[in-house]
């Protein structure tokens, strides 16, 4: 599936007209979905009251016929008229039903409509989709007042969105100051680049999308993909029943030192937990000793180190010796900082023969980079690296708000420059490859946000790879397997409280449940 800014949306519509799918069929078929799911959310839905707020383009047109629909299977509806609708046939459809119909501009105060909100059970917002401009106009502003009074009255009433929720720019996430921040919002068709960006994504709530009868192919011209389970199923390696240890490949973690002594038991563990056969960890000593005692199932290489307890320059060549007997390998969680990590990273990374094992670069080995002008064109693998924002800034010589204004161009554009797929982490974790692919993760996950975290990340994107995942493949999969992960822990434990350390356990049924997926 794609995400799409509204000029593709735009195209994506009129390739299916040209394909023969009309707008009133689009419309027809999009009205029928967002019904169909709003009955499904009031369970029984003959008696229950809802409140369509109507637009007057296409969104108010999908608007009236689901206001059609659940009217004929027995719900109590209310129209509420925004503005005059420019799709008066399905206007008179609704009131050949006796649809009762507000008009928000002969209703001072909003008496009336502040009067509906506090009866009714459920709000579709249908005012505006893509075509939003801000910021609203007056009239839209004291209706979204009102129903923000309401919710505020009432914190059960639900609010679901019709592809968006009214004042939210489809591109950017920008917001009116009176969007409605929504319990779900039905994306039609394609989801919106908007609905995960902030402070859009705060606004829409659940982001589920609808089909609507698209034809295949219509959205070819569009350039990001939404990793969902589809696509995150699609790139899991095979898991034969005949296999063993050598046949999930070996995993090398290189990191850790006196100060984040964590980290690498952690990358080392996550690569378990993603379903490689084995895992080495290479370690200066004095954390090897730590690690020994605490992660039983690792093998282990221990590393010269400095009297920081960090690595040196020497502990190069024997990594490279392990790299030669591993499938893949992780560089970077917990290594630390200084002068001895910076050349030990450059004679690692930077320097000649060609590393055959693919990497995750990850933590200290991207701080390492960014202080070795040139690194780009040095570096000799094949890697994914894994910046959050602020790391990336420092890659690309960036203020970090720039980062983050255009995360999926950011990352795309690094990949390219890099030649090396890239994850830039955060809220909506995009994935990108040098050929121009590119990955959306539809996760924002506030638990997520602690220590270690990233590191389990890159550990499991590392087991993938060792059982054969092409780089792009394997961090696109294990970005949605980490995140799925940590959703489920949300559900039991809350926005807050999470350790890295609960996601260990969670990756394996996260991995069974996208495999068992239908």
């Amino acid at each position: 599936m794609k995400v799409v800014t509204a000029a593709e949306m735009r195209e994506v519509e009129e390739r299916a007209a040209q394909a023969g799918v009309s707008a009133d069929a689009l419309m027809e078929a999009a009205g029928l979905a967002v019904a169909r799911r709003t009955a499904q959310m009031l369970e029984n839905v003959r008696g229950k009251r809802v409140l369509v707020l109507i637009g007057p383009g296409n969104n108010g047109g999908d608007g009236m016929v689901a206001a059609r629909y659940l009217a004929d299977w027995g719900a109590l509806v209310t129209l509420c008229m925004t503005s005059l609708a420019r799709r008066n046939d399905k206007l008179e459809e609704c009131r050949a039903r006796r649809l009762r119909i507000v008009d928000a501009f002969d209703d001072d105060g909003q008496w009336a409509l502040r009067n509906y909100l506090s009866l009714t059970d459920l709000v579709l917002d249908a005012v505006l989709g893509i075509g939003a401009r801000l910021p609203l106009d007056e009239p839209l502003r004291r209706a979204f007042e009102a129903l923000s009074d309401a919710r505020q009255a009432n914190p059960a009433l639900r609010t679901v969105a019709v592809d968006l929720p009214t004042g939210l720019d489809a591109d950017t996430g920008a917001v009116d100051e009176t969007t409605p921040s929504v319990d779900l919002t039905l994306a039609l068709g394609l989801p919106k680049a908007g609905l995960f960006r902030f402070p859009g994504a705060a606004r829409a709530g659940r982001v589920e999308t609808l089909p609507i009868g698209l034809p295949g192919g219509a959205d070819d011209a569009a350039h990001l993909a939404l990793a969902d389970d589809a696509l995150a199923r699609s790139f899991l390696p095979p898991r034969p029943a005949d296999g063993h240890k050598g046949t999930f490949g070996t995993a090398l973690i290189v990191g850790g030192s006196r100060n984040y002594t964590g980290a690498p038991m952690l990358t080392a563990a996550a690569a378990y937990r993603a379903g490689a056969g084995l895992v080495n960890l290479a370690a200066p000593e004095e954390v090897y000793r730590i690690a020994a005692a605490q992660v039983r199932e690792v093998t282990h290489l221990p590393l010269p180190q400095s009297g920081e307890g960090a690595v040196t320059q020497e502990a190069a060549p024997p990594v490279r010796l392990a790299l030669e007997r591993a499938n893949a390998a992780v560089v970077g969680p917990g290594l630390g900082v200084g002068d001895g990590v910076r050349r030990f990273v450059q004679a690692l990374l930077l320097t000649a023969p060609p590393i055959e094992a693919p990497l995750v670069l990850d933590a200290d080995a991207l701080n390492a980079l960014a202080a070795s002008y040139g690194w780009s064109a040095q570096l000799r693998a094949s890697a994914v690296l894994t910046p959050h924002p602020g790391e990336m800034a420092r890659l690309m010589r960036l203020p970090v708000h720039e980062v983050q204004a255009d995360r999926p161009a950011i990352a795309r554009r690094a990949a390219e420059e890099w030649g090396q797929v890239v994850v830039l982490k955060g809220a909506h974790t995009v994935t990108a490859s040098p050929d121009g692919r590119t990955a959306l993760s539809p996760f924002a996950n506030p638990a997520l946000a602690t220590g270690g975290t990233g590191d389990v990340l890159a550990g499991v994107i590392a087991g993938l790879m060792a059982q054969g995942a092409p780089p792009y493949e394997a961090a696109a999969a294990g970005v949605h397997v980490h995140a799925a992960a940590g959703e489920a822990l949300r559900e039991s434990l809350g926005d807050a409280g999470m350790m890295a350390g609960d996601l260990l356990p969670a990756i394996p049924r996260a991995l069974r449940a996208l495999r068992r997926a239908p």
